[in-house]
């Protein structure tokens, strides 16, 4: 393997699973100019290169690459102690407000919405209020329907949860969506707690307002936050995934802040982009080898 010979101010975690091989690794090490092997995590999956290179370089010469995720992070110990996660197409595949919209015969008018809102575009609580306004007189059962028909959680996302969680790490799922589906989906992931909005329900159909505070970007920062301060915890304790640009400030407050399938805002603001791997390839990102996964 190649080596510079230099200062290491980078660990690059090259993931690429079922298919890395020393080849792969070498290309890698070609496009930087330099560094090294430093250990396989899992062979053929995941391994970690140490580069005299600062971080933001590195992520701009290997990311982009076809069926490759790289998460570059400094030297030194990785494993974080708290998990902070978005859900809406993070934790699960899909924005639960625009499910729930298709049987009230909306989805597109709040499909658009969603999406503008997710790009940064508009007012995050400005957004959630016109979304749930059109939503009035919805019959509350349709929520646990849509669960049963609509609602998938994303590939690792258990894996992730559940290992963090058994290695003695916070868990939290925090949510700009609604207790009546983030309740479940944290049970069902194993997280630890969760925030999320209130739909409002009188009389067993939506009211087309939400109860309470609005769970928006400065909600979630603060849970993150707060958490923190709680358990003693230091900035760099803390991994954070989220797709959109709500989750900006709490992806930016974390010590790994990770844009997982998430909209241009949002990448441009993380440490890390996750592409092309499920939720679990995260756990390589902090050095956790796959025996030591648990798996449902």
């Amino acid at each position: 393997m190649t080596t510079s010979g230099g200062v290491i101010l980078t660990i690059a975690t090259l993931i690429a699973a079922g298919r890395l091989d020393e080849s792969l690794i070498e290309a890698a090490l070609g496009r930087l100019g330099g560094g090294r092997l430093s250990r396989w995590i899992d062979r053929g999956d995941a391994a970690d290169l140490e580069i005299d290179i600062e971080r933001s370089a590195v992520r701009g010469v290997l990311e982009g690459w076809e069926r490759v995720d790289i998460i570059v992070q400094p030297p030194g110990p990785r494993e974080r102690c708290m998990l902070v996660a978005d859900m809406d197409s993070t934790m699960i595949g899909q924005e639960c407000i625009d499910e729930l919209a298709d049987y009230a015969g909306v989805k597109q008018q709040v499909a658009e919405i969603t999406e503008r809102a997710m790009q940064g575009e508009l007012d995050f609580a400005a957004a959630l209020r016109e979304r749930v306004g059109l939503l009035k007189g919805l019959d509350e059962a349709v929520i646990e329907q849509c669960l049963a028909e609509r609602i998938r959680p994303s590939p690792g996302g258990a894996t992730l949860v559940k290992t963090m969680r058994q290695r003695g790490a916070m868990t939290v799922l925090v949510s700009g969506g609604f207790t009546a589906f983030v309740q479940p989906i944290a049970r069902q992931l194993g997280f630890e707690r969760f925030e999320a909005n209130v739909l409002g329900v009188a009389g067993a159909t939506l009211t087309g307002e939400t109860q309470g505070r609005i769970v928006d970007s400065r909600a979630k920062l603060a849970v993150l936050e707060s958490l923190r301060t709680e358990l003693g915890l230091g900035e760099a304790d803390s991994l954070a995934v989220g797709d959109g640009a709500n989750d900006i400030p709490m992806i930016e407050a974390a010590g790994l802040g990770v844009a997982f399938r998430a909209k241009s805002a949002l990448a441009a603001a993380a440490d890390a982009q996750l592409d092309h791997h499920g939720l679990d390839a995260l756990l390589w990102a902090q050095g956790i080898p796959r025996s030591a996964w648990v798996v449902d």
